[in-house]
């Protein structure tokens, strides 16, 4: 009988995209060790030598990395802080799985490395321009370990996640819908909204097929902020006026791309498949778990980041 293969998920307890992916390798069969801020804090004194005699002794053939600053306008404030989450700790696992060919490092990055001036999804051979310290922190991060000419890192771009575990954009929107008779949603961002479970699925197959270098992984099609809550309020028919208005209407102090579409054909020649559209994932999501209280809303306004 073969052994079991092994992972070793950083954040895997409260992470989004971690989460999703912990679980999905479970299911899959693989033996998986979860640790969160309160078994490894990376701001610790001894922190990457603590992970490093972790990686010692489990041996584990694959990393995922679910660690991240995920505050977008908090980051503005606190470049230092997101930097070091987002381009030095993935630089440092980087490093480590280097010396250790036959652990495969998985990387999550985001939307918010592009611009936003494209009007056509982007691919992985676009050019970046973020627009804020986040979107550069991301960037750094990803071009630290691409730097490194690794055959066993892949780097996947998604964007506005949605699954369960945690609040979300479509449960902060289903929670506000419940309690008011119309809500105001942005209309003039565009994106990909992804199901973090199709996410996770999508990324094991890179996995499986020992691909390497950068990828794109989100729902098929684009939808605006407003089309997504509208979206998800009809699928569980609360009488609720969603109410198109601009960004400038919800100023932030970090801007964001109008539009950040993710072209996953990178994915698609690799795997052979392609992501599910985002509504029937997002009719999934809805059935599964916020319909039958499987998930708790949270008014986290940036848990849609990686």
């Amino acid at each position: 009988m073969a052994a079991k293969r092994k992972a070793l998920v950083l954040g895997g307890f409260t992470g989004l995209a971690a989460t999703a992916q912990a679980n999905v390798l479970e299911e899959a069969g693989w033996e998986v060790g979860r640790l969160g801020r309160a078994d490894l804090d990376f701001q610790a004194a001894d922190a990457f030598g603590k992970l490093e005699r972790l990686l010692d002794a489990l041996e584990p053939d694959l990393l995922v990395n679910g660690a991240a600053y995920t505050q977008v306008d908090a980051a503005e404030d606190n470049p230092d802080a997101a930097d070091f989450l987002n381009r030095a700790v993935p630089t440092a696992l980087g490093r480590m799985v280097k010396s250790r060919p036959s652990c495969v490092l998985l990387h999550y990055s985001s939307d918010f490395v592009f611009s936003g001036k494209k009007r056509s999804p982007y691919t992985t051979d676009d050019l970046t321009g973020p627009l804020n310290v986040y979107g550069k922190s991301k960037v750094a991060g990803e071009e630290a370990l691409l730097s490194l000419g690794l055959y066993n890192c892949l780097v996947v771009r998604t964007a506005w996640l949605f699954g369960p575990g945690r609040g979300n954009f479509v449960t902060t929107v289903l929670d506000l819908c419940r309690k008011n008779s119309s809500i105001n949603v942005v209309h003039d961002q565009t994106g990909s909204p992804t199901y973090t479970e199709d996410l996770a699925h999508c990324s094991l197959k890179l996995v499986e097929a020992e691909a390497h270098g950068l990828f794109h992984v989100a729902g098929t099609g684009e939808a605006t902020w407003c089309e997504l809550a509208d979206e998800a309020a009809r699928l569980v028919k609360l009488e609720c006026a969603i109410r198109p208005v601009t960004s400038a209407d919800f100023p932030r102090k970090a801007a964001r791309p109008a539009y950040s579409v993710l072209d996953c054909s990178s994915f698609e020649r690799v795997t052979g498949g392609k992501p599910r559209p985002w509504p029937q994932a997002l009719r999934d999501y809805i059935y599964k778990y916020t319909m039958s209280g499987g998930d708790e809303p949270d008014m986290e306004r940036n848990a849609d980041r990686v």
